[in-house]
């Protein structure tokens, strides 16, 4: 019978976690078959005092030593739902032939979008025999990485190649999160874990509480689940913008897209390389995981009156402290010498303010770096990034505050599309304060709204070890109306009252963050399909279904399991 049990270890002894368990229960090692670590989370409410609490789960075939293990505080496990990747039945799987049809009506799924959400739709079509085919307007792992380091060096932003578009998508240059607030009774939640573990990914993240990939990490994941869906079957086309469906009498029949390839106006020097041919591939099955920074299909789709509404975001700064001082200030002076091994530290914070917004902390990245997210020429956006390791010197999170319709007003912009507007312009603020650069600014000089120019040891360290991309000081009080940037300011001092010194410390602003989930959401029925045409899934993030890599390739497991129950 599976037994589980919860107990509270010292960091240092963590790998001896298997031996504490035995001593507590009075059993010898070999009683406690297929021993397994299901949870595991830091607890430093009694700091200095910290402890990290586990709970195991063992298999125990001895009715005397069940006996004693219930006494000591185990308990019989209670019954979990194991995911199971959906399937076709087997008449209909046959009709999927090594990526070609055998005279059947049915035509290969395609998928917009290489994210965590088209990712996960694509595997599981390929496992089931589908053979999708994937658009991805960006390049592939390699190419895509020197691409975003040349930027980061001074070199040309490529539209379609970038932070935000390529193999992975945005999470590719994230910290790589895997936690999420969706409920989950399908167990879509352990299948997307264990399908990042068996793809390289290490095994803490299918226990750890706060678990990470790290964007070291997620790069191998991608490339080897990607080369998984190609061996199925699947087919990933890179440097391929999807440009518009074909609908007929109210069904899609097909999908254009063009070639991005890159090319030597834009930088790449690779001269000879044919971009915006035109191509077409019929099909009856488009899901549509364009990521939440492909405004330029919102706007197509927008033109194709499909049924989209506006939605609620957040937009903000990140706030860049030395990450020794969060470390302190969660585990207490002195953690270093007495558990070394502690990880780099997190935060939650959060403060409904006097102007009825909230204010809140958004993707904590501790031990990363603030990376240059921008994908459009003349704006600039950023996001928070980090190894596995996240062995920086400094930590960072977005410090954000929720906008909805009446900012969207307060510049003009109104109507479906307003929220985008809104981000565009704002990133465009951010570009002309940076002059092309980051804008940064130490918090004091924003809260006295100085415009003196600090740039002493300190600043050079953050923007040199703290930052990848070019960064200018700048007077960030400009970006948002004046009601915004006092409403961040009562945020940020109420989170002086909860971190000890967290605004004394005079943090590194810097701006703008503008993109923490889609402006947009792109309907569609119970059936997940769009109302306007029979056949187009909206999926994940950028359809407005999801908030982050665990939420969105959930989702992408949930589009393809409606698309496989219509294949029955």
């Amino acid at each position: 019978m599976i037994y589980t049990y919860t107990l509270s270890v010292d960091p240092n002894k963590e790998e001896a976690l298997r031996s504490i368990v035995c001593k507590k229960l009075d059993v010898k090692a070999e009683d406690l078959k297929d021993f397994t670590i299901r949870k595991k989370s830091i607890d430093a409410r009694h700091k200095p005092e910290i402890v990290y609490n586990f709970t195991v789960s063992f298999r125990v075939n001895d009715t005397r030593l069940e006996k004693r293990i219930k006494r000591a505080g185990a308990k019989p496990a209670e019954g979990e739902k194991k995911y199971a990747f959906p399937g076709l039945k087997e008449e209909s799987s046959a009709l999927y032939t090594s990526g070609v049809q055998t005279g059947s009506s049915r035509k290969q799924p395609v998928i917009v979008g290489f994210g965590p959400a088209g990712m996960f739709a694509a595997y599981a079509l390929a496992k089931a025999g589908l053979n999708p085919v994937v658009l991805e307007r960006g390049s592939r792992m390699d190419e895509r990485i020197i691409a975003v380091s040349a930027f980061h060096k001074g070199g040309a932003l490529l539209s379609n190649c970038n932070v935000q578009f390529g193999e992975g998508g945005a999470g590719t240059f994230s910290d790589g999160k895997l936690n999420t607030g969706v409920k989950d009774r399908s167990g879509r939640n352990e299948a997307v874990l264990r399908t990042f573990y068996e793809f390289g990914a290490d095994l803490d993240i299918t226990y750890d509480g706060r678990a990470h990939m790290g964007t070291d990490v997620i790069r191998r994941v991608v490339v080897n689940m990607r080369t998984e869906i190609e061996r199925l079957g699947g087919t990933v086309l890179f440097d391929s913008k999807f440009t518009r469906p074909e609908i007929r009498n109210g069904k899609v029949t097909g999908v254009y897209y063009e070639n991005t390839s890159l090319s030597a106006s834009e930088g790449s020097g690779e001269a000879g390389k044919k971009t915006g041919s035109v191509n077409y591939l019929e099909t009856d099955t488009l899901v549509l995981a364009i990521g939440h920074s492909s405004r330029d299909t919102y706007e197509m789709l927008h033109d194709a009156k499909f049924s989209m509404e506006a939605k609620s975001f957040a937009v903000g700064f990140r706030v860049l402290h030395e990450a020794d001082f969060i470390n302190e200030s969660q585990y207490g002076r002195g953690y270093r010498e007495k558990y070394p091994k502690l990880p780099t530290a997190y935060y939650k914070l959060a403060k409904t303010t006097s102007f009825d917004r909230n204010v809140y902390s958004f993707c904590m990245c501790p031990g990363g770096v603030v990376v240059n997210a921008s994908s459009e020429a003349n704006r600039l956006c950023i996001n928070g990034m980090s190894n596995k390791a996240r062995e920086g010197l400094y930590s960072n999170a977005a410090i954000v505050l929720n906008v909805g319709p009446k900012d969207f007003e307060s510049m003009g912009y109104t109507g479906i599309l307003a929220g985008m507007e809104f981000q565009r312009k704002l990133e465009e603020k951010a570009y002309i304060l940076g002059n092309g650069a980051i804008p940064v600014q130490f918090y004091q000089s924003f809260k006295e709204n100085l415009t003196d120019e600090i740039k002493n040891d300190r600043f050079v360290s953050m923007i040199r070890e703290g930052m990848q991309g070019k960064a200018l000081y700048a007077n960030l009080r400009e970006l948002f109306p004046d009601s915004m940037n006092q409403a961040f300011i009562e945020g940020m001092e109420y989170f002086n009252t909860c971190i000890r010194g967290y605004t004394d410390e005079n943090p590194l602003l810097a701006g703008v963050e503008a993109r923490t989930s889609a402006p947009i959401r792109i309907l569609r029925t119970d059936e997940f399909q769009s109302p306007d045409a029979g056949g187009i899934y909206p999926c994940g993030e950028g359809a407005g279904y999801a908030g982050g890599i665990m939420s969105a390739a959930m989702d992408g497991l949930k589009v393809a399991e409606a698309i496989l129950s219509r294949e029955q």
